[in-house]
């Protein structure tokens, strides 16, 4: 109905200026996580991709692109290479370690959005950068993806402590313990390594799962207990889809036919 510049489908609450809402069921919500889960698979695929052309080329060049892009402690001229260090490794055995456990946690921390993903990875890369440009040696350059890893993997803990999703929450401990070895050089003292850097990305990572955490909204009719949809027992979910939106007609569909 209409109702003073408000669009409200029957049955839901009207939650502002020119948007329309419908309850949708889960397996709709689940369809939407396998495709966000697809695009975080090939975003993965494609960065270990890019780091790995980036250290071939690093290899052609005698190493250079460390020295020039790579961070060096309280030096304004090496400032933003916060943001180009992570792509880049001193060796070989650097970027193979890096690899695998970057893929894994990188992946649990995408497969649940891929645009938030992106804004995790840009608070992470602050973080960690920041804290090796202001804390690190001042001689010691730094570069290398480690302080991403860690980062992914703060924030996926902190995401499945925060929106009480135990999955997430065990996919990161498993995930950890498997890549244990990873874990051990963010002791400090550890020769040749920026435990300054890894401690910057855990601390990203865990402030970026209050951040970007999951906002729900389960309201029914009442305003005091879930939604229920077709199916005995079937809870649904309440998405807000504004008026504009490519798929707003395909959720007014459903929420017609009781879907």
């Amino acid at each position: 109905m209409f109702n003073g510049g408000m669009t409200t489908l029957p049955g839901s609450s009207s939650p502002g200026p020119g948007t329309a809402t419908t309850r949708v069921p889960r397996r709709r919500a689940a369809e939407i996580d396998v495709d966000e889960a697809r695009k975080a698979f090939f975003l993965m695929v494609g960065f270990i991709a890019l780091i790995w052309i980036l250290q071939v080329a690093n290899w052609a060049d005698h190493y250079h692109l460390d020295a020039s892009y790579g961070i060096l402690p309280r030096n304004l001229g090496h400032l933003g290479d916060i943001f180009t260090a992570p792509f880049l490794h001193f060796n070989w055995d650097h970027i193979e370690g890096n690899s695998g456990p970057l893929f894994v946690f990188g992946l649990l921390a995408a497969y649940r959005g891929v645009v938030r993903f992106l804004g995790v990875t840009l608070l992470v890369a602050i973080t960690s950068g920041m804290a090796v440009w202001l804390f690190q040696s001042s001689n010691e350059l730094t570069v290398g993806a480690s302080g991403l890893i860690f980062g992914y993997f703060g924030y996926v803990m902190a995401r499945g402590v925060i929106d009480r999703n135990l999955i997430d929450a065990l996919a990161a401990v498993v995930m950890a313990l498997s890549y244990a070895y990873i874990l051990t050089v963010a002791i400090p003292g550890t020769p040749g390594v920026s435990w300054v850097g890894h401690l910057g990305g855990l601390v990203g990572g865990l402030a970026a799962g209050w951040i970007f955490r999951t906002r729900r909204s389960l309201r029914g009719a009442g305003g005091s207990k879930p939604s229920v949809g077709p199916g005995p027992g079937a809870p649904t979910q309440e998405i807000q889809v504004s008026q504009g939106h490519p798929r707003s007609d395909l959720y007014k569909e459903l929420g017609d036919m009781g879907l």
